[in-house]
């Protein structure tokens, strides 16, 4: 209790200077500042895919997963703090985004988690930390009930373990639509294929009205890895009622609910965000 009470009071001291502003954070969208100078990068070749992966910093691993139709250029804020603590980040452009390209099999979380497994295995990283976000959180969790040897923590921000977690006006967002332009924008620049941000949406899509869809068992059946399941208190996609029952039914999880921001938490918020990552991982 006393480190979710430390936590929403960093959240509350980053947010309170933007209280008065004509936007709520909750609804802003600051953009990410540009990655650091990566040390290393390349990419493993894996069901006619290329998956570009990059590496900076020294320390323990950690993983940085991304969202749906994002890329690694989304953890502008987040690298640079994960360096300074003396870790080892490793960015992966999931399947189809980014630098990656989309292959020849049908998305799928399963899919995405192997493609995770393939860049540890070419890394020689038997075992590492994985903060994920969104479809990134869900690919963690994925891989803990897969392959839970691999992981000893998961930071899971905006996650969800069934398809019809989504609120039902979830596509209504005002938000959306600017998240749109700028992932699109982003794409154009670091894609090998800059004009195929359609076909990376329509995929992302046909995968997001089936999947995901893991029982209530299969959650409760996650051994091993320590797991964060993180929101923001106004997050506009994930019903919060979802949320909480990931983190009561997967065991030994512990919930954190960052107050006033939202989905977008890691650019909203950064300082708040990155303080509970950073908590969390030590």
């Amino acid at each position: 209790m006393k480190k979710l009470i430390e936590l929403a009071t960093l959240a509350m001291l980053t947010t309170t200077a933007a209280v008065h502003a004509q936007t709520p954070v909750w609804q802003s969208l600051p953009p990410p500042p540009s990655l650091p100078h990566l040390a290393s990068d390349g990419y493993v070749t894996r069901e006619g895919a290329r998956i570009w992966y990059g590496t900076v910093g020294k320390g323990p691993t950690v993983f940085l997963l991304h969202g749906g139709m994002s890329s690694s250029d989304s953890w502008g804020n987040q690298v640079p703090a994960l360096v300074d603590s003396h870790h080892r980040v490793v960015l992966i452009d999931t399947r189809g985004h980014g630098r990656s390209t989309l292959g020849n099999v049908p998305l799928s979380y399963e899919v995405f988690e192997e493609d995770l497994r393939s860049v540890m295995d070419t890394l020689h990283i038997k075992k590492a930390d994985i903060v994920g976000w969104s479809d990134g959180a869900n690919t963690a969790l994925v891989m803990a009930m897969r392959d839970p040897s691999r992981v000893r923590r998961i930071y899971a921000f905006g996650a969800n373990m069934n398809a019809d977690a989504a609120k039902p006006d979830a596509f209504n967002s005002p938000i959306l639509a600017k998240v749109v332009v700028q992932l699109q924008q982003t794409y154009a620049r670091v894609s090998p294929t800059p004009d195929g941000f359609g076909a990376l949406h329509e995929a992302v899509e046909t995968m997001q009205k089936s999947e995901p869809n893991y029982i209530a068992s299969q959650l409760a059946a996650i051994h091993g890895p320590t797991i964060a399941v993180v929101d923001g208190d106004h997050e506009e996609f994930i019903k919060e009622e979802h949320t909480r029952y990931m983190a009561r039914t997967i065991p030994g999880a512990s919930l954190v609910i960052l107050p006033g921001v939202s989905h977008f938490a890691p650019w909203q918020a950064p300082g708040a965000f990155n303080a509970s990552l950073l908590q969390f991982l030590r």
